[in-house]
């Protein structure tokens, strides 16, 4: 087998999954980096080894280097930007989530993704997770019955070092954590419950990092630099970003376009870290409790069940590499639709709708809660994509 050429912009935190694609003689190879910092540049060279070309920016990549796909692995501000150069150019593109900051950015890779007939893939790595493909499978078994509500809560007990130190904390260039983190969960939900959000609302406040004083930029260092889980409690923390304006507590409330009702709460103070799934179907319901390899779904389908004591128990699996065994597999995912296309458990429509849910949460919250709702994409547009991008 011919190895796919790819190329990977961005060298950052994120940078290191692309090693699951450099597999020089097995299908596919990174032969160039394009990456605007030293720092990264070194490390794209040590992971990735001595023969990989580096660049500073996608403009250079795409006009001197030939290559079969692109990974997109930069800050989320940059995802649309460089996502639309790569599509323009007809290249084969992965990029990493949220698929960008605003909707409108969104809309504007899909229209040019299928105006140049490029392959988009977009890195929900979630739905490789084996929490969430097995609460998927049984949720799929019609076990439960029809799904009828889902409710999710998100403890982020890392919040203050993972998304209070750097850009993440200002809105000009996150939007919102209902992005950078929500968009994860509320894709999950959009998976398990087989629809979409077309209506939101939401509350939310910057209830504790607002108020610690110590700032610094730390556009110098990487959350590793910093990192310290011995810090608490939250109100402890120092070194945060000069500007911090989005939500460290938000809460949401969908209703999709299949009649699902589903919440969202994501909290960034906790002591814990884990995310919590509960599925209620009209037959049953099932809930995660905790969300790594070893942890249990607990499942419930008779009226003489009760806490702690559900009807039947399932061990969620063990994965190999990154988040559970999902970044290998969701490259490996990647490297195949570049190859073959068809359809991919991955789904570049609810990419989008992960997106716009988020931005509609966080413009209800700072609207006072008020109600709004989310544009559809256009039936061809999502026709196209939901078809395997043939």
């Amino acid at each position: 087998m011919t190895d796919l050429r790819i190329g990977v912009i961005g060298f950052g935190a994120r940078g290191p999954v692309a090693r699951h694609a450099h597999r020089p003689g097995e299908g596919s190879r990174v032969t160039v980096v394009a990456e605007p910092t030293e720092r990264g540049r070194a490390d794209a060279r040590r992971i990735l080894g001595e023969d990989v070309a580096l660049v500073t920016s996608v403009q250079e990549l795409v006009a001197e280097h030939e290559v079969d796909a692109v990974m997109i692995l930069t800050p989320d501000f940059a995802h649309a930007e460089v996502a639309l150069v790569t599509l323009g150019a007809g290249i084969a593109t992965f990029s990493e989530k949220p698929m960008a900051i605003r909707i409108e950015d969104t809309d504007a890779m899909l229209a040019l993704a299928m105006e140049k007939r490029a392959r988009l893939f977009v890195g929900h790595n979630m739905r490789h997770m084996p929490v969430i493909r097995q609460m998927k499978e049984i949720v799929d078994s019609g076990r439960i019955g029809r799904v009828r509500a889902i409710w999710c809560r998100h403890f982020v007990g890392a919040g203050g070092d993972f998304y209070f130190k750097d850009w993440h904390a200002d809105r000009s260039k996150a939007t919102s954590l209902l992005l950078q983190k929500g968009a994860h969960d509320i894709d999950v939900i959009h998976w398990l419950a087989g629809g979409y959000t077309r209506r939101v609302s939401g509350i939310g406040d910057l209830a504790v990092y607002g108020d610690v004083t110590d700032r610094r930029d730390n556009s110098d260092r990487r959350m590793g630099d910093w990192y310290d889980e011995d810090v608490f409690p939250p109100t402890a923390q120092k070194e945060l970003n000069p500007v911090i304006d989005v939500e460290d507590i938000s809460m949401l409330s969908m209703t999709l376009d299949n009649g699902v009702l589903a919440s969202y709460e994501q909290c960034h103070f906790t002591p814990d870290y884990w995310r919590n799934y509960t599925v209620i179907g009209d037959a049953g319901r099932i809930e995660n409790m905790g969300d790594g390899g070893g942890d249990q779904i607990h499942i419930w389908t008779s009226r003489r069940s009760g806490p702690g004591h559900p009807d039947a128990v399932e061990v969620i699996s063990r994965g190999d590499g990154g988040h559970g065994g999902a970044d290998p597999n969701l490259v490996a995912e990647f490297l195949r639709f570049v190859r073959e296309g068809g359809a991919t458990d991955v789904s570049v429509i609810a990419a989008r709708e992960a997106v716009a849910t988020g931005c509609a949460g966080a413009e209800s919250i700072r609207s006072g809660g008020i109600p709004v709702d989310i544009p559809e994409v256009p039936a061809e547009v999502r026709a196209y994509f939901d078809s395997g991008q043939a």
